[in-house]
């Protein structure tokens, strides 16, 4: 089993780059808001919404753990400076190598003018409903830079099976095939 989290800022590509990654493996998308969509029609951007949220993805990465399934992508947007950050990811991560799983940690970052384009992408509208509101998601994007550090520093990740990519002025499918050739997914 494998399991690739995927993950830096809003817009920079995770999803994107996923659909490409599953394309080209046999792993399985699971993108952050697949649960989020699910569940912020019912309560908003509330508490109960995160905390339900947290709940179902626990219970499918525990069935998917176990399964004889090849793996699983899920993609998150990661706050370095919040440590509830830190412990979500390493409990989410615990789940997988406590079935014996490879885990893979790739990081991606592009410029904020590049974010703010893919922000509207037809894709990113198409998968992410709560993204449909283009005023408010630019300004959660740019608002969300002055509080939260969305892109680790050099050497803070030390794990085996770490690469990070600035997708910038590449396609998600250069990016996707750069992920499956250096782990050989």
């Amino acid at each position: 089993m494998k399991f690739v989290l995927l993950f830096g800022p809003q817009a920079v590509g995770k999803m994107t780059v996923g659909q490409e990654l599953s394309k080209i493996t046999d792993l399985k998308l699971f993108h952050n808001h697949m649960t989020i969509d699910l569940l912020e029609p019912f309560f908003g951007f509330s508490p109960e919404m995160w905390r339900l949220s947290t709940l179902f993805r626990e219970e499918i990465f525990k069935s998917f753990s176990k399964s004889d399934k090849y793996g699983m992508i899920f993609t998150i947007v990661w706050a370095f400076n919040q440590k509830e950050d830190w412990e979500n990811v390493e409990k989410m991560c615990s789940i997988f190598s406590s079935q014996g799983a490879d885990l893979y940690f790739i990081e991606l970052e592009a410029n904020v003018k590049e974010r703010l384009r893919r922000n509207k992408t037809p894709n990113r509208l198409e998968q992410k409903p709560t993204k449909r509101n283009i005023k408010q998601s630019e300004e959660n994007l740019l608002s969300t830079m002055d509080t939260h550090r969305l892109n680790s520093n050099e050497g803070e990740i030390s794990k085996e099976n770490y690469l990070r990519i600035d997708n910038t002025n590449l396609s998600a499918e250069e990016v996707a095939t750069m992920i499956k050739n250096r782990f050989k997914l």
